[in-house]
């Protein structure tokens, strides 16, 4: 089996920050109402966790977003990474409260689908943001990062860094969930492996590769505390770990304090995806971070209410982007330490761009 995605040349910063387009579908969830004043728009967006910068970022650019076109904005989340009953919860209060769009960042891309069908039958516009429902076709649209694209280039870059002792690597994966599957986290993840050089096997699932060198995986829910008592397990369990991937920076934040408490700080290189301005982009300047894949959530955000704004007004939805099956808002390899072979910019780039 392989990863539903057809392949494409690598997307710069730049290439990704092309207009959101759009085409007219008709028969979809809710019928384009040009009557209907700006005022009386209301959008929800329902993200994982409110704590975790990427989020904060969204909801900020959500607000601004709604503001300049006079519409509204309200905002749910769910208490950890994967609480798919919170997120539950925030829909039903959308549907109750007459939301035209639903903007959400699934918990668990799978279990949030019947929700999601009682939204489209109440009327909303449905878009998933940052990561895909499963199947993906459950939403309208769905505005993400190229996240097997993002795992890519730590990958590679990791890879590239080792050089030769890329083939004695000792790795841990800091991933989110244990046994989920979430969308994002398994393209992230089989996007590194590919990249490093070890064969995902089927790379819409984590945990069938037999490559000796990985040392394990563990949950750490996205979460900085969370993520430092796992790296302080995986580092119990095999304390040769050299390499550590990590879901987002805030697991990165905390895998770097276990192995400083551990005095293995400067013999163990860590990389991850996000690309925020902290701790992301501050941890790679400052070599905690090795490498990391930038994300730009606020062009999800802001693309995310304008469609439900045009979509409102006439009937039009965001078009894919050509070759993947949905809208990418763009990634960028953030690198203090460029390699040979793998494009990147750096963190003086990276602070005038994060969370962008």
């Amino acid at each position: 089996m392989t990863f539903d995605r057809r392949r494409t040349t690598r997307l710069t910063v730049l290439a990704a920050a092309t207009a959101l387009t759009v085409s007219s579908v008709a028969g979809t969830a809710v019928m384009a109402q040009e009557e209907m004043a700006d005022e009386d728009i209301l959008v929800g967006l329902v993200t994982k966790t409110e704590t975790n910068p990427f989020f904060v970022m969204m909801r900020d650019r959500a607000q601004a977003k709604a503001e300049e076109l006079g519409i509204e904005v309200t905002s749910c989340a769910g208490a950890i990474d994967t609480d798919n009953e919170g997120q539950v919860a925030c829909i039903d209060n959308l549907i109750a409260a007459g939301a035209k769009g639903l903007l959400i960042t699934p918990s668990v891309p799978d279990a949030i689908v019947p929700t999601i069908e009682r939204a489209k039958e109440a009327g909303m516009l449905t878009i998933a943001l940052d990561t895909q429902t499963n199947p993906p076709d459950a939403v309208d649209a769905t505005l993400a990062t190229d996240n097997y694209q993002a795992g890519l280039f730590i990958g590679e870059w990791a890879k590239a860094k080792l050089g030769d002792d890329a083939e004695n690597a000792v790795i841990a994966f800091l991933d989110s969930s244990e046994g989920l599957q979430v969308t994002t986290e398994v393209q992230r993840n089989q996007g590194f492996m590919e990249g490093f050089g070890i064969d995902p096997v089927d790379n819409t699932f984590i945990g069938d590769e037999d490559d000796p060198r990985i040392a394990g995986f563990g949950a750490s829910q996205g979460d900085q505390l969370i993520g430092r008592t796992v790296m302080e397990n995986l580092l119990a369990a095999n304390p040769d770990i050299n390499l550590v991937y990590t879901i987002n920076e805030p697991a990165a934040a905390g895998a770097y304090e276990a192995l400083e408490a551990a005095g293995k700080a400067d013999d163990v290189m860590i990389v991850s995806v996000d690309g925020g301005c902290s701790p992301g982009i501050e941890y790679v300047a400052n070599g905690r971070i090795g490498a990391t894949s930038m994300q730009f959530p606020g062009r999800m955000a802001d693309m995310g209410v304008q469609a439900v704004y045009d979509y409102v007004k006439t009937g039009a939805l965001p078009e894919p982007t050509e070759g993947l099956i949905f809208t990418n808002t763009g990634v960028q390899l953030i690198t203090d330490d460029p390699q040979e072979g793998v494009a990147s910019e750096d963190s003086t780039w990276a602070q005038g761009e994060c969370w962008g």
